[in-house]
C-alpha cells in the first residue's frame, strides 16, 4: 500500500500548506485530493514534489504493507 504520511510531516515541517505545495509542484487538485486518499500517482507527479520540496523521494512517500501483503 502506498502512503503519503511522509508528505504531510514535510509539509508539517517547513510550514507549508497543501494548496502552497499544489502552486509549488504545478500539481493539479485532482492530484491532491488522491495523495489525501493514499492513491496512486504518477512517478512524474513525485518527482515534482520533491524538486519543489528540494526533498527526497522518502519525504514524500511510503510503502506500508498491507494486511493481504
Amino acid at each position: 500500500m502506498v502512503s503519503y504520511r511522509p508528505l504531510w510531516h514535510t509539509l508539517l515541517d517547513r510550514r507549508l500548506k497543501k494548496m502552497q505545495l499544489v502552486e509549488m509542484a504545478g500539481i493539479s487538485t485532482g492530484t491532491l485530493s488522491k495523495l489525501n486518499k493514499d492513491q496512486h500517482v504518477a512517478l512524474e507527479v513525485l518527482e515534482r514534489i520533491c524538486l519543489a520540496l528540494d526533498c527526497r523521494i522518502e519525504d514524500v512517500v511510503e510503502i506500508v504493507k498491507g494486511p493481504d501483503d
